[in-house]
């Protein structure tokens, strides 16, 4: 059987549509690690490239954490933390944010370093405080490349999030460590294929909030 017969017959069967090992369930856990994982980093990667980024400082070291960051393997650091913390979601969430921070806290950083100074020197001029600038005159100029930054994230950890399988929890892995581990090629090629549509899926969801929240003005540059 070639690839597209694989897929056909696994999505053409009942019972993976059904019960707790069916697609809406196993798509359903592989989308909330993938939110889990991203509010993280992002509550990590953003406050930290903001900052930095509007005062122009610590760059040399964002590029050091985050080089670091990228250095080390997914599946390495899951086995460390299970070993170090047994099963459960903590070992899977640590791998799946060091993954997804460097590429938010650089594009950030990046992001606020390459706007426009004039305005902020205006802004300033006009006596505004810095958290205004910040939020108000920077952040709106620069939200293209942050957006930029947290897709990479969010692509990254979709099709990562499969090693949740590899410890016992769900996720699309499911399908391809399960049909590895039963030599079932159909499975593995199911799962394979879900986590690229939800790839897709995820590109085309931030593509339609950039067109929400970013201005007109600011697109057009």
């Amino acid at each position: 059987m070639n690839v597209l017969n694989f897929v056909n017959a696994f999505f053409s069967d009942s019972a993976h549509w059904h019960g707790y090992d069916g697609i809406p369930a196993r798509l359903a856990e592989h989308v909330r690690y993938t939110l889990e994982a991203l509010a993280l980093a992002a509550a990590i990667g953003l406050p930290v490239g903001l900052v930095t980024g509007h005062y122009g400082r610590g760059g040399n070291a964002l590029s050091l954490v985050a080089t670091a960051g990228r250095a080390l393997p997914s599946f390495g650091l899951l086995v460390l933390m299970t070993t170090l913390l047994g099963f459960g979601m903590l070992p899977v969430m640590i791998p799946l944010v060091v993954l997804a921070v460097p590429p938010i806290l650089v594009t950030t950083y990046e992001a606020m370093r390459s706007v426009d100074p004039s305005p902020v020197d205006a802004a300033r001029g006009m006596g505004m405080h810095e958290s205004r600038i910040l939020f108000q005159v920077e952040l709106p100029a620069a939200l293209p490349l942050i957006l930029s930054g947290l897709r990479s994230a969010a692509i990254q950890i979709v099709s990562t999030a499969t090693i949740a399988a590899y410890v016992s929890l769900g996720g699309l892995g499911r399908y391809i460590v399960d049909g590895l581990f039963q030599h079932d090629y159909e499975k593995v090629v199911g799962g394979a294929t879900l986590v690229a549509v939800l790839a897709l899926v995820t590109l085309a969801l931030f593509w339609a909030v950039a067109r929400v929240a970013v201005s007109p003005g600011v697109r057009r540059r």
